[in-house]
């Protein structure tokens, strides 16, 4: 079994060495999950996918679940805890340091090449996500729609959602519909 120290450990190691917030997390926080046996890819993926129904920032709703699925709600007390002190003990520093510097060309040229690295950090994990998740080629097809619709038609996810929420039971009614039928 998994500790309460190790859960708040590992959280706040991750809180504090992620730059880039709670996506950027997702490939490190994946990593050592997997890496350290306490659950496979398929159920971190879950996670995900639930933490981003959740209302609320991504990094603390993937604390929360995570630490529920391992040591129930101490663990999601501890892991939220974790991932959530290292950060905000950075920002009071950086802007208690930084509080006359906002406007300097250095910072701002600092700011702005660690960009890249934070878009990367992004994708990765939603990449990874896709692999796990998508087995078929429809489920691809939905993934490359949506998208589209939300980068290039600028369409709210919400929609894209609701929609797919719709069709989704739309086709379960039908499948059940059609094995009703079938054992007639």
């Amino acid at each position: 079994m998994v500790s309460l120290w190790q859960i708040f450990t590992l959280f706040a190691k991750i809180g504090a060495f992620t730059i880039g917030g709670g996506y950027a997390m997702l490939p490190v926080i994946q990593d050592e999950i997997v890496k350290k046996g306490w659950m496979t890819a398929e159920d971190f993926t879950d996670i995900v996918t639930l933490s981003q129904t959740a209302p609320g920032l991504i990094a603390v709703n993937i604390s929360i679940f995570t630490g529920y699925r391992l040591r129930g709600t101490k663990g999601s007390i501890v892991a939220t805890c974790g991932s959530i002190l290292p950060p905000f003990l950075i920002i009071l520093l950086i802007a208690i340091a930084f509080s006359g510097y906002q406007d300097n060309p250095v910072i701002i040229r600092i700011l702005k090449g660690i960009r890249p690295v934070v878009v990367a950090l992004i994708a990765v994990p939603m990449i990874n996500m896709a692999k796990t998740s998508n087995k078929t080629w429809w489920a691809w097809a939905i993934t490359a729609s949506a998208l589209a619709l939300v980068a290039f038609a600028k369409i709210s996810p919400i929609y894209i959602l609701l929609v797919t929420i719709v069709v989704a039971v739309g086709i379960c009614y039908w499948n059940q519909e059609k094995e009703r039928r079938n054992k007639k």
